[in-house]
């Protein structure tokens, strides 16, 4: 329970959010200043917490994510209502944007994530919600049918290769995640003997435009500004995740998905700030289980800082390849050393 309580505290970004919204001035920086500036630099410092405890009791977690997707959507209607109402002005309409862009792609993706694995169709509409807030049109197909089947192979546009720089990664994986998006539909939809009308990329295509059309008329052409703002800062946040995720790792076509094959770490920002997707070598080896239990691997590699802190090596190459790449390299020789000591 103890554990389950800690998630708590991935509401807060939500609750700053909506306040700087309503309250217009240099509140509306409230979030990037919190979750960028403070949470990462933070987490450099923070303990660890590597235990595998969990309540069996899932009312709770489940509840968290319910409150995710209620803060989600008002602080989109608190940015939009104060816009409209002149409580944002000048470069506090940007500081609002990328604040919620921020809890877009920090919460409203993470939760998503979480919530597309879910047996409950209930659970998985609440995730793809999530996902149109954020303005993302693949995630829901690609992740679940694409990403989850070839993670760590050369057929994974969301697998970030050895050497290969955020800001080239987030084109590539982007355009190559909606291409891939759009085959899987039109494999199903043969399968299927439907329309192409019923492809889910489509549709989401579809429903963005019809928004942005609702809000140049009913808000005017800034208003489409800054859905897209926030939009873009989501979706960049969600790519800085994927490249983080599994940089440099990889697997034969053949070759299971073990623990091995993400990065992990146990930093307690990290962990329940983002509801343990911190945990993912655990994710990917049994993605079916809840985020409250997932569990850390002694064999997975781990990650410098954590989810939060990392972004301050990512968002500059050079120093992200000396001393990612180090890591990876150390990671490597230690598999190698222990196959040579167990060859079975």
């Amino acid at each position: 329970m103890f554990r389950n309580l800690g998630y708590l505290w991935s509401l807060l970004p939500g609750i700053i959010t909506i306040t700087g919204n309503v309250m217009g001035g240099f509140w509306v920086y409230g979030n990037l200043v919190f979750s960028l500036v403070i949470l990462s630099a933070v987490e450099w410092f923070m303990p660890e917490n590597k235990s595998n405890r969990h309540s069996k009791n899932d009312f709770v977690p489940d509840m968290i994510l319910i409150f995710h997707v209620i803060l989600q959507m008002t602080s989109l209607v608190a940015l939009f209502y104060s816009f409209s109402a002149g409580r944002i002005q000048g470069h506090q309409i940007i500081g609002a944007a990328i604040s919620t862009g921020i809890l877009s792609g920090t919460s409203a993706i993470v939760v998503a994530h979480e919530l597309v694995h879910r047996k409950s169709k209930f659970f998985r509409s609440l995730g793809k919600l999530l996902l149109f807030s954020a303005g993302n049109i693949y995630f829901y197909v690609e992740h679940l049918r694409g990403h989850h089947k070839w993670v760590g192979t050369d057929k994974d546009p969301a697998t970030a290769k050895r050497g290969e720089s955020l800001y080239r990664f987030f084109v590539r994986s982007m355009s190559g995640q909606i291409k891939s998006a759009w085959h899987l539909e039109e494999i199903r939809l043969k399968k299927e003997g439907r329309s192409v009308l019923n492809n889910a990329v489509l549709q989401n295509s579809i429903l963005q435009a019809a928004l942005l059309v609702g809000l140049f008329i009913g808000l005017g052409p800034m208003a489409v500004a800054i859905y897209l703002h926030q939009v873009l800062v989501a979706n960049f946040l969600l790519e800085y995740t994927n490249y983080i995720e599994h940089y440099g790792l990889t697997r034969t076509e053949n070759e299971r998905v073990k623990e091995d094959l993400s990065w992990q770490t146990d930093k307690v920002v990290s962990r329940f700030f983002l509801i343990d997707l911190s945990r993912h070598s655990d994710h990917h080896y049994y993605s079916s289980k809840p985020y409250h239990t997932l569990e850390t691997h002694a064999n997975s590699p781990k990650l410098p800082g954590g989810y939060a802190s990392a972004i301050y090596l990512a968002l500059f190459p050079p120093l992200w390849f000396k001393v990612v790449d180090r890591c990876l390299d150390n990671f490597k020789n230690s598999e190698i050393e222990k196959f040579k000591t167990n060859p079975g």
